[in-house]
């Protein structure tokens, strides 16, 4: 028992059962398990590819042929295997598109090197041999290829957008999907503080509507919400509004757990829940006599304060996605406010955590109410809006146009 202990023991660190491997045998494996991963996604490759369903432990179905979506979904537990995984979603984060060829090209230059090795040739040679062919390709494609941006115009950008999409469902609707990529990009452009052009993805939304046709899929400046106004009697469209977002609720005030009154006076009770409705209508005035005509809320608004806002002419939006409330924030040039405290303890409004813009609205897409954000101060925005028929599709879709859009930005 004690010889498992002793230093010079070959396997002394693996003696709870464990195993070492080493030389060909494990290189053999790790290139095994790279094909492997490449022969998945292999044929979901180019124009003619097939797209792949997978189903998880729960039974959500998911139908994709992005290579990144489709490893995601795998349970890869071999540890070359997993550098493959995350090879697709690093290019996924950095490009947006051609995950399934930066797997598939990675594996065969590991089977070719393996080949090499096989044939008596050194792994460091080999390594040595790949950075030199690296760095020969870079150049070629630096003094051969390349082109500067501000040559190429829209047809260029088009094209490129139809390259990625070529080879995804979006692909068989021709420049349709391409075009649209495009003009929301290019509505999105900003400069940053050198004058460089940017072209903010985040700042395109994309919207999944259920029904119709994919040919009915819209594009329009502006953001959209899939949110309605909380009132039905509420103002259909709101022109230059001033517009809150705020990230706490407007409902009747409670007392924090572990508080409690002990009161005598029955009539002392009434004025208390009096009290706690009132400390709401007030942030609610405050509000109001501050100019807003728009609020977004993280949280929930009760209905006798939406009656308030309504019969001053002000819409609400309720239970927004926090990153939603934030692109708002970010795009009509308010800030987010957490609370209505300042520093000497009272309550007010900072005007200048306010925001604007050219118009509030609600329109109807299929079912659904959505509220439309358009011509925001700071950050213009633009909206997909994606017609299918399932969400299965829509969610490939919006994949795809994700992807086009990442290679136009590039």
């Amino acid at each position: 028992m004690s010889g498992i202990f002793d230093r010079n023991n070959q396997d002394s660190a693996l003696f709870i059962g464990g195993s070492r491997v080493s030389g060909q045998e494990v290189r053999s494996q790790n290139v095994m398990a790279a094909q492997s991963i490449a022969n998945v996604i292999k044929t979901s490759l180019g124009p003619v590819g097939l797209d792949k369903m997978l189903v998880d432990d729960v039974g959500e179905v998911t139908i994709s042929n992005d290579g990144a979506t489709i490893l995601q979904l795998l349970e890869v537990e071999h540890p070359a295997g997993k550098i493959l995984v995350k090879l697709a979603q690093q290019q996924d984060t950095e490009v947006g598109d051609g995950t399934t060829s930066v797997v598939i090209i990675a594996a065969e230059l590991l089977r070719r090197a393996n080949e090499l090795i096989k044939s008596h040739i050194h792994p460091a040679t080999v390594i040595a041999g790949y950075r030199l062919a690296c760095k020969e390709a870079n150049r070629f494609i630096a003094d051969q290829m390349a082109q500067r941006v501000e040559k190429l115009g829209t047809e260029a950008l088009v094209n490129v957008a139809m390259t990625t999409i070529s080879s995804k469902i979006l692909g068989t609707y021709g420049t349709f999907f391409a075009q649209m990529a495009v003009d929301a990009l290019q509505a999105v452009r900003t400069q940053d503080a050198r004058g460089k052009a940017r072209y903010p993805v985040a700042a395109v939304n994309v919207l999944k509507v259920k029904g119709a046709s994919a040919r009915e899929s819209s594009y329009f400046t502006g953001y959209a919400l899939y949110r309605p106004f909380t009132g039905a009697a509420m103002k259909r469209a709101v022109a230059n509004p001033k517009i809150a977002v705020i990230d706490f609720d407007i409902t009747k005030t409670r007392m924090k757990l572990g508080v409690n009154i002990v009161i005598d006076n029955p009539e002392s009770l009434e004025a208390i829940r009096k009290r706690e409705a009132d400390i709401s209508t007030e942030r609610v005035r405050m509000l109001l006599d501050a100019g807003v005509t728009a609020v977004f809320s993280t949280r929930g608004i009760d209905d006798m304060y939406v009656k308030m806002f309504a019969e001053a002419g002000a819409v609400t939006v309720t239970r927004v996605p926090k990153d939603d409330a934030r692109r708002i924030a970010r795009g009509c040039g308010a800030s987010v406010l957490t609370t209505l405290a300042n520093l000497d303890g009272d309550e007010s409004v900072d005007v200048s955590a306010l925001g604007s813009a050219e118009l509030v609205e609600q329109v109807r897409l299929s079912d659904d109410d959505v509220v439309v954000l358009r011509g925001a101060r700071e950050q213009h925005a633009s909206t997909v809006i994606l017609r299918g028929a399932n969400d299965y599709m829509l969610d490939e879709m919006e994949r795809s146009f994700h992807d086009s859009l990442c290679a136009v930005k590039r």
